[in-house]
């Protein structure tokens, strides 16, 4: 018998015969199989061979094809995702399978892709260090073929936390290792590459992540796995690379939410490159200017180590940061008459300002004085106004729909566009702006694969006044010609119900005002807010990022929330509330029987099992939305109730409910 993973939503492995003129030996493990599923062919990935199965082998299919053309996955990579589907209570097949290029997963017969091509790169001359820069390599070298290891390096933004990474690579690459460099968002790896391209021209460095073609995929994952790729960069899925001889692991801005995976299984690419190091016994390190509360807690406890960059490398300060009261004058809907000054000023001085608004389209609602407003049939969401092309969009489900002529309640003609986006925002600066060159940067204005490079191009050649962007422009870009950040509405993530939306904040705000003052010129940071008063931007003026984890932290310590407690959710999608409703309560049930059953007894006093309740946002595309949250101050215990309760959730749900297991949420809601 055949032990098989299919990317499949059904509980696996699956167990197959082999096929009658072709023995599998434990050589073929991890190899591409093609299997009959049902009434249709899929490609698996061998785990295990000469094993007996639990069903009858009348009961069992035989494999259909067997492809030793194509290189089998590593053992060490099996492992990761073995470990990654037993913790996030995932099917191994839906964790691996998606980490694989194409190819790799396709039912069609395997071809030799064509030779990856490597891309020159002429290198330029390396910065000298600062003093805090070579101590930070000086306390992170010796972890450098030491064995395992895990160091936070918290540095200010601007500090040059990438250049002590290229120290690093440096000593890793001399002495024949490969590395894997983890950044959040796809945008931020064309940089990342070309950074480590320029100091190392004769070294191979790739990229993985789902935007590549296939073929660029499947040759840098081949690169990677046969040791001609030295380093590896790329997003979540990079994780899974393939690297035989790996000998580090950096995770560039920690914190960041993207690393964890938000449908599918809910795996976090941080905490499994941790998971990784330790499986090579090799050091980790976790970059970042505001830390997560769960590491930067490891830290503070001394679990794990921590090295410190408080200065900026290349200019004499960090930004000043001043709050803007919205409430006072203002010049136009969103833009205080502060911020429009210092606008026209870094213009007029031939500087470049970024203003920040983290939503896009024109506004994010349209009303009438009856008090109608656009919502979306669907989801319990408004539409949001878009004014390129003229459209009121659903942002959840994607429906579109014509703007109203008049109101539908009332018929009024006198429809109003209410709050600011990007589309709005860049609109009004034009008008007070006469004659400035400005570029929105937003996931509309930004579509396809070529936009970004040149967007970044025009950044750097000076040919954009002033930016208009989202959190796209947040993260790890280095513009030394932006001088002014302007934060256009600062408060919405402060009415989130989610308790770790100020942490989100904080450290999104402090991201971007990075962004000011990276070159010559010294930088300037206007936050506009209703709320100038909140303790949040008391710490963010001061740049305090260690005061507010610590007030935090204290928070969450009295409240038994992460990191003090840990956090599963059990989320639900069904027609109605009611089946959702009724599928959570059999959950919750069945839970604490679990909890409280014969040897299992004690789980009842260590795991917390809370009520079924709506998601903040109820539905979606027509579906309701539930979630059931689990809480202990004991991981074990935790992980032990899930273990028992996972297999049970398939046959508690009725066939139109969606079912989902959260490990370790990152929004909770």
């Amino acid at each position: 018998m055949v032990r098989v993973a299919l990317d499949v939503p059904l509980a696996g492995p699956f167990d197959y015969l082999p096929p009658a003129a072709d023995l599998l030996t434990a050589s073929d493990v991890g190899r591409r199989v093609v299997v009959p599923f049902g009434r249709r062919r899929v490609a698996g990935v061998v785990l295990a061979v000469d094993l007996l199965s639990d069903w009858p082998l009348s009961q069992l299919k035989a494999i259909e094809e067997v492809d030793r053309r194509a290189p089998a996955v590593p053992e060490e990579v099996l492992a990761l995702a073995r470990f990654a589907a037993e913790y996030y209570c995932a099917n191994l097949g839906e964790v691996l399978l998606p980490a694989l290029p194409p190819a790799l997963r396709a039912t069609r017969r395997w071809r030799d892709p064509k030779r990856f091509q490597d891309v020159p790169v002429s290198s330029r001359p390396r910065p000298e260090l600062t003093a805090e820069q070579l101590a930070a390599v000086d306390a992170l070298r010796p972890g450098l073929g030491a064995g395992f290891s895990v160091t936070l390096l918290h540095g200010v933004t601007g500090s040059g936390k990438t250049e002590v990474y290229l120290r690093l690579l440096a000593e890793v690459l001399a002495a024949g290792g490969q590395a894997l460099v983890l950044v959040p968002e796809i945008n931020l790896v064309p940089q990342m590459l070309t950074r480590i391209r320029e100091c190392f021209p004769a070294v191979q460095a790739v990229a993985q992540h789902s935007a590549l073609a296939d073929g660029e995929r499947l040759a840098a994952w081949l690169a990677a796995q046969q040791g001609k790729a030295q380093v590896v960069v790329g997003t979540r899925l990079a994780v899974f690379a393939p690297l035989p001889g790996l000998a580090l692991v950096i995770v560039d801005e920690e914190h960041d939410a993207s690393y964890k995976q938000q449908d599918g299984p809910r795996i976090h690419a941080r905490d499994l490159a941790l998971y990784r190091a330790r499986q090579r016994e090799v050091p980790a390190v976790l970059g970042s200017a505001t830390p997560s509360l769960e590491t930067w807690a490891r830290a503070e406890a001394g679990a794990i180590a921590r090295v410190t960059l408080r200065q900026r490398a290349r200019a004499a300060a960090l930004p000043r940061l001043e709050r803007v009261d919205l409430r006072c004058q203002l010049a136009a809907p969103g833009i205080s008459v502060r911020l429009l000054e210092a606008l026209r000023l870094r213009r007029a001085r031939g500087e470049q300002s970024l203003v920040f608004i983290n939503r896009r389209g024109y506004a994010p609602t349209l009303r009438c004085n009856c008090g109608w407003l656009a919502d979306c049939r669907r989801c319990s969401a408004h539409l949001v106004l878009h004014s390129r092309p003229r459209r009121l969009r659903c942002h959840h489900c994607g429906a579109e729909h014509v703007i109203p002529k008049a109101c539908p309640a009332c018929g009024n003609l006198d429809l109003q566009a209410v709050g600011q986006a990007t589309q709005r925002i860049e609109t009004q600066l034009a008008d007070l702006l006469p004659g400035a060159r400005i570029a929105r940067v937003d996931r509309d204005a930004v579509r396809r694969r070529e936009d970004w490079p040149q967007l970044l191009a025009d950044i750097e050649a000076r040919r954009i006044d002033v930016l208009v962007g989202t959190q796209m422009l947040s993260k790890g870009h280095d513009f030394p010609g932006i001088t002014l950040v302007g934060v256009v509405d600062a408060d919405a993530a402060l009415y989130a119900s989610d308790f770790r939306a100020p942490e989100r904040l904080f450290a999104q705000l402090l991201q971007v005002a990075g962004r000011a003052g990276r070159g010559e010129s010294p930088g300037e940071v206007l936050i506009q807010t209703r709320l100038p008063e909140h303790p949040l931007f008391d710490a963010l003026l001061r740049a305090d990022f260690e005061g507010f984890a610590a007030g935090q932290l204290a928070e969450r310590r009295a409240a038994g929330l992460p990191p003090f407690a840990h956090l599963a959710m059990i989320r639900a999608e069904a027609a109605s509330d009611e089946a959702c409703e009724r599928f959570l309560e059999a959950v919750s049930h069945t839970a604490r029987d679990l909890a409280g059953a014969g040897r299992q007894r004690s789980l009842q006093s260590a795991v917390q099992v809370f009520d079924a309740v709506p998601a903040t946002l109820q539905r979606v595309a027509g579906q309701h939305r539930w979630q059931l949250m689990l809480q202990s101050r004991q991981r074990p215990a935790l992980r032990s109730l899930l273990a028992m309760l996972a297999p049970r959730l398939a046959q508690l749900a009725a066939r139109s409910v969606r079912w989902a297991i959260d490990v370790d949420p990152q929004q909770v809601d």
